[in-house]
């Protein structure tokens, strides 16, 4: 999915804070409206437009007149059901007037994770924006289990992003930007208006405030997660508020409105992006700083000598993070080996594998085509 500047990927999250009235969780029908015009007049310019939404558990709970949001796991499966069906609804029925045609994408974590459902995935988003459509994603809250959640839909989003190769993503928010402190109840919050690294969270000491409204999963830790996985992928990011859609169309203008996150190099394998962002590492890898080095200055495979601890339980051509001693992630890939096979190989040379196992292996743990740094 090539873009030039005239014609770009966006990808738009607006939660369930900016989708809902805080009081009583109903829908904001008058936001939703201004959204959907935005999104419609994008697209007429010649943008392709994902919308990532939450709502649907809000609006299963006002739906079943239930006060607060569900915490056990089946009764929330089941108020999503309810309330899938009617947002998408209330979506198809603005999009129409605009005569603008959408789609409803439900996913769940395991989509990703096999090679072949993400390259599945990956088709049906290119056709669907080829064809002019807005896909319209929510997680599958219906029957995703919680090893296999993304967790909140900021997560689902960046990833998105990733899958598609955006060139925005926009997480829409109870707030206008990230600020130094909760602007709530600190009146010294400064605004921060752009990040060039993500190392500069730390650095601002950036407060995120709670984990998220009272109808709502996410917050501001979770979209800082995003956007490390977003711009880790290649896609600029900015957190605006959710409430004034109309920005979007004067940040594309180049307004400074919001926080804007840098994008970093872009993985040139969509083999190497899905490693990166699609897989869940079941497992961790401390090397010696000998292996540290060879990969991460060198571009080399891991070898088997230059672990020194496995941790996790793990079969052969999962996802495992590569760290140093220190327990520092410095890359992720699929490895060779199960990880009752690593235990007993760990620290030896590659041809000494055949008689400490009582088989052939391979060369390598982790080929460096099958490798990605962090």
């Amino acid at each position: 999915m090539t873009t030039d500047t005239l014609s770009q990927t966006l990808v738009v999250k607006i939660g369930t804070s900016s989708l809902t009235q805080p009081e009583t969780g109903r829908l904001a029908l008058a936001t939703i409206a201004s959204l959907v015009e935005v999104l419609s007049n994008l697209r007429r310019q010649g943008h392709r437009v994902v919308l990532v939404s939450s709502g649907a558990v809000g609006v299963g709970c006002a739906r079943l007149g239930m006060t607060e949001r569900p915490r056990a796991i089946a009764l929330k499966q089941a108020v999503a059901a309810v309330g899938q069906g009617r947002l998408i609804r209330i979506y198809d029925d603005f999009f129409t007037s605009l005569e603008q045609p959408i789609a409803q994408v439900l996913l769940t974590r395991s989509d990703l994770v096999q090679r072949n459902s993400y390259l599945n995935v990956e088709r049906t988003f290119r056709q669907l924006l080829q064809l002019g459509v807005i896909p319209i994603v929510n997680e599958n809250d219906t029957v995703a289990v919680d090893e296999l959640k993304f967790g909140d839909n900021d997560t689902l989003s960046a990833l998105v992003a990733n899958l598609v190769r955006a060139d925005w993503l926009f997480l829409l928010t109870d707030v206008d930007r990230l600020y130094s402190a909760d602007p709530r109840n600190d009146p010294d919050a400064q605004p921060i208006v752009r990040i060039n690294r993500m190392e500069q969270l730390h650095d601002l000491q950036i407060s995120v405030g709670n984990p998220g409204s009272r109808w709502g999963t996410g917050g501001m830790v979770t979209k800082i997660a995003a956007a490390q996985i977003a711009t880790g992928a290649g896609v600029r990011t900015v957190i605006t508020n959710g409430r004034f859609p109309k920005n979007l169309e004067k940040i594309l203008q180049g307004e400074a409105i919001g926080t804007q996150f840098e994008p970093q190099p872009r993985p040139a394998s969509a083999r190497k992006r899905w490693i990166a962002h699609g897989l869940v590492p079941t497992g961790k890898l401390y090397l010696d700083d000998g292996a540290v080095n060879a990969i991460r200055s060198d571009g080399r495979s891991l070898l088997a000598a230059g672990i020194v601890q496995v941790d996790g339980e793990f079969q052969s051509q999962e996802a495992v993070l590569l760290c140093e001693r220190s327990g520092q992630e410095i890359a992720r890939g699929i490895v060779n080996y199960r990880s009752s096979e690593l235990q007993q190989i760990k620290g030896h040379q590659s041809d000494a594998i055949a008689a400490i196992l009582g088989y052939p292996g391979a060369e390598t743990v982790v080929h460096r085509d099958n490798l990605v740094l962090s």
